[in-house]
């Protein structure tokens, strides 16, 4: 069962993000596609948030409005004392070079055209930063993502394999010194091993310079280890919010379903989330009334349908969306 609500969020403490009630719809031949529906989180400074659904929940449309590309339908996002929404042109490029994105499909995110060496600095050019100690400069950001600048710094993209080009673009989003990164599905389109590497190389940037990361993805083990808090996200809607050390004892039963798609994650003696109901997937065209898993909730009743949960905490920092729940 899937809802909206604040309670989740820690206004009493520093926060590096804020986002309150996001609402991202985008207008279509057949009608409205309501990608996000009230969507609210805080991010805390060096801390790591993973938004976690199947595709075609809402994440990767979350995470572009935050960035205001393009700008949500409604709600507020503010990133430290800024608030985003509606700022000037020029402000929002001075406000968005704090906040970076990193991409599912590195190539695809490179000038085919330019050099390592010159992608890595991109942003800074924007900004009218000079030639002087550039190359030192360049070194020393390739090195940091563990690339070898003398054997990388002159290629191309198509030059390089795709765990090497997520490098670049890490490298270049690293190079404005932010203050967030929000990284879309950074790891889905490499390789096992390569992956390992990356959210390696991500958690040592996190602690090196006290980053703030929003992770989305929908590999449960991927986020459950880069993460401290998960958010987990359905046709739009929050379901359930909780630190990631107790991801495993998850209450909402979508949350569930996503565990017990994991077969490392199974209960050992078979049990765990009843199966969800064999329906057709709703359309984010026309979301369910009410809740908006109870088409797919094997606990869903008719309160469901005529009544939209809330979230609310169920145990200490676990925060759930469901009527049939207990706190």
């Amino acid at each position: 069962m899937a809802g909206s609500g604040t309670a989740h969020l820690r206004p009493d403490r520093e926060r590096a993000l804020v986002v309150d009630d996001l609402v991202v719809e985008f207008p279509v031949a057949r009608g409205t596609v309501h990608a996000v529906s009230g969507l609210s989180l805080d991010l805390l400074p060096g801390e790591t948030l993973g938004i976690l659904g199947e595709s075609g929940c809402g994440k990767s449309s979350a995470g572009r409005a935050v960035m205001q590309l393009p700008p949500p339908t409604s709600g507020s996002v503010r990133l430290g004392e800024v608030e985003l929404t509606g700022l000037p042109a020029r402000r929002m490029r001075e406000a968005r070079s704090r906040m970076q994105l990193v991409l599912q499909d590195p190539v695809s995110a490179l000038n085919p055209r330019r050099r390592v060496k010159d992608l890595v600095v991109e942003g800074l050019e924007i900004w009218g930063w000079g030639a002087r100690d550039r190359d030192h400069f360049v070194d020393e950001l390739l090195s940091s993502v563990g690339l070898d600048p003398a054997t990388v710094r002159d290629k191309r993209p198509h030059e390089l394999s795709g765990g090497q080009c997520q490098r670049v673009c890490i490298a270049r989003s690293l190079a404005l010194d932010p203050d967030v990164l929000i990284c879309d599905e950074p790891v889905s389109s490499l390789d096992v091993s390569v992956q390992a590497q990356i959210l390696n190389l991500l958690e040592k940037a996190r602690e090196r310079l006290r980053l703030s990361m929003v992770f989305i993805a929908h590999d449960v083990a991927v986020v459950k280890n880069i993460s401290d808090r998960v958010l987990v996200m359905y046709l739009g809607k929050t379901c359930e919010v909780l630190p990631s050390a107790s991801l495993e004892d998850a209450l909402h039963p979508y949350t569930r379903l996503l565990l017990a798609s994991v077969p490392e994650a199974a209960a050992p003696d078979g049990e765990g989330a009843e199966p969800a109901r064999a329906v057709e997937l709703p359309s984010p065209l026309d979301p369910p009334s009410g809740c908006r898993f109870r088409t797919r909730c094997p606990l869903a009743t008719d309160r469901c349908a005529g009544e939209e949960p809330e979230l609310r905490e169920v145990r200490p920092g676990q925060f759930v969306a469901c009527h049939h729940v207990e706190a």
